[in-house]
């Protein structure tokens, strides 16, 4: 898997934009969700550009702005955003939705770990050493579940051979969690997906849900032209003046699958 995603990137940054193209670099979660696929109709069809987007984790995301690769980033890790714009690298970050993360676990082991809060299930699950499924690959999903670990066992625990990280991305990370008995941390839109997938039947199902610590923020990020000459900061500005207008923010709020709303948006409402 990761030679593949390897290979996307290298062929993914070769690439030479048309005048109307918009190259983005964003998550798996907007992918795998369908968001962007139901997107680009509408947008082509209101602006004439064609939106070509590699979906990554965030880390992987964010680098591909730094090597300027890409003219516009849609990602969900507000910390690590913050520092691509102190260091230059992207222009102003807005918000523009929010879904929230939610911990899964196989059927098998689920029962350990319903209704219990975001803290006892973790220290269940480091206790009786239930297999964990971490995506490992800097991504904002990545980054939420491993900050879990460090602000209430002060470490990651990654060298324990019960902590495992997949590389991979999150529907695959399910996937293994289900294959093995063990437990995931995700975000809801992935889920969802993952859930319709499996045809309203699923073997991993959700067990812990509904902190507000949890709240899964995603912004658009535009690349600073002074730092990437060649970055199109006009169809990128253009692209970010749509999704978090009126229309745009409609357009998330209708955007459904199985008949559940999979973000909120938040355009007008998140601080910064």
């Amino acid at each position: 898997m990761k030679k593949i995603v390897l290979c996307s990137l290298i062929a993914f940054s070769s690439l030479f934009a048309a005048d109307n193209d918009l190259l983005m670099a964003t998550t798996t979660s907007t992918d795998n969700t369908g968001l962007l696929d139901a997107i680009y109709p509408v947008y082509k069809a209101k602006t004439g550009v064609d939106l070509k987007w590699t979906a990554v984790g965030t880390g992987a995301a964010l680098k591909m702005g730094e090597n300027c690769d890409v003219d516009v980033l849609f990602v969900h890790s507000p910390k690590v955003e913050k520092e691509f714009i102190q260091k230059g690298f992207g222009i102003e970050r807005k918000a523009v939705m929010y879904n929230d993360f939610v911990l899964v676990a196989d059927k098998a082991v689920a029962d350990k770990l319903k209704g219990k809060s975001v803290k006892e299930a973790f220290e269940i699950i480091k206790a009786e050493k239930i297999p964990f499924f971490s995506r490992g690959d800097k991504s904002g999903t990545d980054n939420k579940e491993k900050g879990i670990w460090k602000k209430e066992f002060g470490e990651v625990p990654e060298n324990q051979s019960w902590y495992r990280q997949t590389g991979q991305g999150m529907i695959a990370t399910i996937n293994a969690a289900d294959e093995q008995n063990g437990v995931s941390f995700t975000d809801r839109g992935t889920y969802i997906k993952y859930e319709a997938n499996a045809k309203g039947n699923p073997e991993v199902v959700i067990v812990t849900e509904g902190d507000d610590s949890l709240k899964n923020f995603y912004s658009v990020i535009a690349i600073n032209p002074a730092h990437c000459k060649n970055a199109d900061v006009e169809n990128a500005n253009r692209f970010i003046d749509w999704i978090i207008s009126d229309e745009g923010q409609k357009f998330i709020a209708d955007f459904k699958l199985e008949n559940k709303q999979l973000f909120t948006p938040d355009a007008n409402e998140r601080k910064q």
